[in-house]
């Protein structure tokens, strides 16, 4: 099959992301800058966004058009709405500075420690965009969007820990890193739900879990949590929600210092009906920590990279076991 070259990120890119088709994408850069690529090698869009490394990019839901929202090392929140000079869309303007100074504020350098992850829409609830900041202390934070057509009106919805039990005292955690994962799933009867796992140095917080929305009381409580007894605690690195076409139950993978999970959600009920977690593989070959996780639109490839500089490609086989699909180097020779 031919390769084509769809971009070529500079050697200061620091993240990147693509939209929600898959046809354009954004870099982040340790100089503070981001690029859009457009189908070509060269950025058709690059502009200066912070004065220090942007950490990590993220499209906003397809539904209020090409908008990037993107998080500084300082820990400063920006929004980027593409706008257009004449008849071309061909340059993205800032947003949330001055007119959200305080949401700012609350992403100082001290205490952010994962990206705002955008959920996507629910039909039973109403329209509605949400963010999810995690934090080094564990606070997890919930801001919605209060008019669809202006992206710089946002409001706290919920703040929570991620534990379990609510009551119990931990201490103060260390967090250098954390990994959310909305489900993509939309429609019907689905309630707004997302995955989250910490790196720190509390075993309770790093555990990953599902947290849903209770419609009726208008609060988020924990659905599932994603840990096998002999994995207690391990923290966690990062965290990819499946799409789902179909099945009937959902498909998590976590990665771990251990290797990378691969959970079934919902094949079974507890008494009270609520659904079970089962760990069907731990898949490893990276060489050292997983970076991120990445799941094709079908949720049937999931694509992983680390440390080691390796991309690595995973599929089950029609018996359910799970193998290694394809290798690519940072070079971008594959196996």
């Amino acid at each position: 099959m031919a390769e084509r070259q769809v971009a070529e990120l500079g050697p200061g890119t620091a993240c990147c992301g693509w939209n929600h088709c898959g046809r354009r994408l954004a870099a982040g850069a340790v100089d503070g800058s981001i690029s859009v690529y457009d189908s070509h090698p060269s950025p058709c869009s690059k502009w200066q966004a912070h004065e220090q490394s942007i950490v990590n990019v993220i499209w906003l839901p397809p539904e209020y058009g090409d908008a990037i929202a993107c998080v500084c090392a300082d820990g400063t929140l920006s929004l980027w709405e593409e706008v257009a000079e004449g008849q071309l869309l061909v340059s993205f303007s800032g947003l949330m500075y001055d007119v959200l100074s305080a949401i700012i504020l609350y992403f100082h350098v001290t205490d952010i420690c994962a990206v705002i992850r955008p959920a996507p829409m629910y039909a039973k609830i109403k329209p509605w965009v949400l963010k999810v900041t995690l934090y080094s202390d564990g606070q997890v934070k919930i801001y919605e969007l209060l008019d669809s057509l202006e992206l710089d009106k946002w409001q706290l919805q919920a703040e929570f820990q991620n534990v379990t039990d609510p009551v119990s005292r931990f201490g103060k955690p260390a967090c250098t890193s954390a990994s959310i994962a909305w489900n993509p799933r939309r429609g019907g009867s689905e309630q707004a739900s997302f995955a989250i796992g910490f790196n720190s140095d509390s075993p309770h917080l790093n555990s990953c879990k599902i947290w849903e929305f209770e419609e009726a009381h208008q609060r988020w409580l924990p659905l599932v949590e994603l840990d096998s007894p002999e994995d207690k605690g391990d923290r966690v690195c990062a965290v990819a929600w499946a799409p789902n076409i179909g099945r009937a139950y959902e498909i998590i993978a976590v990665a771990t210092c251990k290797g990378i999970a691969i959970w079934h959600i919902g094949l079974n009920t507890d008494p009270d009906g609520r659904p079970l977690a089962q760990n069907v593989a731990l898949l490893s070959g990276h060489n050292g920590e997983v970076w991120q996780l990445e799941w094709d639109m079908g949720g049937m490839t999931l694509a992983s990279t680390g440390g080691d500089g390796m991309v690595k490609l995973w599929q089950a086989n029609l018996d359910g076991v799970w193998h290694e699909q394809a290798i690519l180097d940072c070079n971008g020779s594959h196996v």
